[in-house]
């Protein structure tokens, strides 16, 4: 089966990205990857095996116009399997064969993985986010997308510029509101760069000095409910699910590992 990954990115380091695309590069099942430079593009990945796309002005929305776009060019050329890797994090080596294995077992329209926080030298931090546990939510970067979902990767660009601060949850709540067929691994293999500063109190560390705080969301139901009823229609279409403002709260609960 033909897999592409996505990447989006807009200024992350040199060191991060190859460490991105070395798990890539690594996997035990041969993928092609699609870089798209969301406005920034660095010229030293044109001599990596990938396919670098360059996008001339950066979109503003956790990279989910350059995701959308790298997943419609590979659903249209053909690809059977379409999967989403931020910049800063990296996949364990058999993490998109344990995705295939699970697909050819189940007839579903994705699969959806679980994820280690971790630190930037790869140690794991040790905590899980509790939305991450139960299934009420599924990062980005642990969605793997068949054909039977692709006809929902333009939802990623589409929605509403306040949602995309949301967009992973927005996301989700189309999927499972248009009754999408899925099943989920228990193995971690997305190693997901800890950026955010309350996770690292929250087991008593000092947080690095590229973590950053949660950003407040309070603001979202309050733009959903200033919409006009028709401004709540095209939204409603837009970003795939109704209501379209998803429920958690600021800040995700964890539970120690």
């Amino acid at each position: 089966m033909k897999v592409a990954v996505i990447t989006p990115y807009y200024k992350e380091s040199r060191a991060w990205l190859e460490r991105c695309l070395d798990s890539v590069a690594a996997q035990s099942h041969p993928c092609t990857h699609i870089v798209v430079a969301d406005g920034h593009p660095q010229d030293w990945i044109d001599e990596r095996p990938v396919r670098h796309l360059r996008l001339d002005r950066p979109h503003a929305d956790y990279g989910d116009t350059p995701r959308a776009l790298g997943g419609l060019m590979a659903a249209n050329e053909g690809f059977d399997a379409i999967c989403f890797l931020d910049a800063d994090n990296w996949y364990g080596r058999h993490h998109v064969l344990s995705c295939l294995r699970l697909a050819q077992q189940h007839e579903v329209d994705y699969v959806t993985t679980k994820r280690h926080m971790v630190r930037d030298d790869g140690s794991i931090l040790p905590l899980r986010i509790r939305e991450d546990c139960n299934g009420s939510h599924v990062d980005t970067n642990c969605y793997f997308l068949l054909r039977g979902a692709f006809h929902t990767l333009a939802r990623w660009t589409l929605m509403p510029q306040p949602m995309h601060i949301y967009g992973d949850r927005v996301y989700l709540a189309s999927l499972r509101e248009e009754g999408l067929r899925t099943v989920c691994t228990e193995e971690r293999s997305v190693h997901y760069l800890c950026t955010w500063a309350h996770l690292f109190r929250a087991v008593g560390e000092t947080p690095p000095a590229y973590a950053k705080e949660p950003k407040p969301l309070a603001e979202l139901p309050r733009w959903y409910a200033g919409l006009s009823p028709r401004e709540k229609q095209l939204t409603q279409r837009l970003s795939g699910m109704s209501p379209p403002v998803p429920r958690a709260a600021t800040a995700p609960e964890t539970v120690h590992a």
